[in-house]
């Protein structure tokens, strides 16, 4: 059997882990317009027995323009501490169809310095599928002290983006559809101009799983060298608002890939000004 990443966990796994002390579950999930869901109406619905839920547009930098911005280490002490969660914890984060906004929480929490941070593999869609126990009681919360210990190197900035681009010793790896990604489909957001980063490859979110289970470790290569992307150069990783980048970063991790970042401001920031440089059209090869 090929092997699976170390950082997602099956719904068996955590089955048998449900009441474990120091166990904190975490719904992660959030949807584009699009998508004509509603993610904390369907956590308050249905969720898995001790789940809290995180906020994708509460849990962000208040001083920031940009969607989903990184929150300070002290902000973000102050929204898990009132969840419950411990940076020593057992942390398992999952979302809706599996392996679309749950890696962002995933990747926040790392930055943050919680090492013990994993990802239902399939989401709670497969979960409920297979029969697995949800629950709409509300989750009882202990206000706990959760102590960053933030690793800042995982992000990347506008200030970097802008010497990264044009320097082939870096790939630039944009996990949004192929359409946004050549500029063929207008950008959802108001003000955004369409295209890519020059030099970037397109590695969309969905090439990366399948049914919402994250691919195995040869797939998971195999697709990101398809799209242009040698693991073992160092990467920078974008997408719309730096949520499903994340995904990328994950698949980067699993492969035991160690000079990779996200560029948090992504293409809402680098689209959205008129001073830096956009292609469009397919990755150029």
């Amino acid at each position: 059997m090929s092997k699976k990443s170390p950082f997602v966990v099956s719904a068996e796994w955590l089955v048998k882990h449900l009441k474990d002390p120091g166990l904190s579950i975490i719904d992660g999930s959030w949807y584009l317009p699009a998508q004509n869901r509603d993610a904390r109406n369907e956590y308050d619905q249905a969720h898995i027995p001790g789940a809290v839920f995180f906020d994708h547009d509460e849990v962000v930098d208040p001083d920031s323009a940009l969607p989903h911005a990184l929150p300070s280490p002290s902000t973000f002490e102050q929204h898990v501490s009132a969840m419950g969660i411990n940076r020593e914890d057992t942390i398992v984060v999952y979302d809706g169809p599996g392996m679309f906004t749950a890696p962002r929480v995933w990747w926040m929490f790392r930055v943050m310095g919680a090492d013990k941070v994993f990802i239902l593999d399939g989401g709670i869609d497969n979960w409920k599928a297979n029969g697995h126990i949800v629950t709409d009681k509300p989750t009882k919360i202990a206000p706990t002290a959760f102590v960053p210990k933030p690793d800042l190197s995982r992000v990347a900035t506008f200030s970097d983006m802008s010497a990264i681009v044009g320097d082939p010793t870096f790939q630039i790896a944009d996990a949004r559809s192929p359409g946004r990604f050549s500029g063929e489909e207008p950008e959802p957001r108001t003000g955004v101009r369409s295209g890519h980063m020059p030099g970037a490859r397109n590695v969309p979110v969905m090439t990366l799983s399948n049914n919402g289970y994250l691919k195995d470790l040869e797939s998971l290569r195999k697709t990101l060298e398809q799209a242009g992307v040698d693991p073992n150069r160092p990467v920078v990783t974008t997408c719309g608002s730096g949520v499903t980048a994340a995904v990328i970063s994950l698949a980067l991790e699993s492969l035991g890939a160690v000079d990779h970042r996200l560029y948090d401001g992504s293409w809402s920031e680098w689209g959205m000004r008129d001073d830096t440089p956009v292609e469009t059209g397919p990755p150029k090869t």
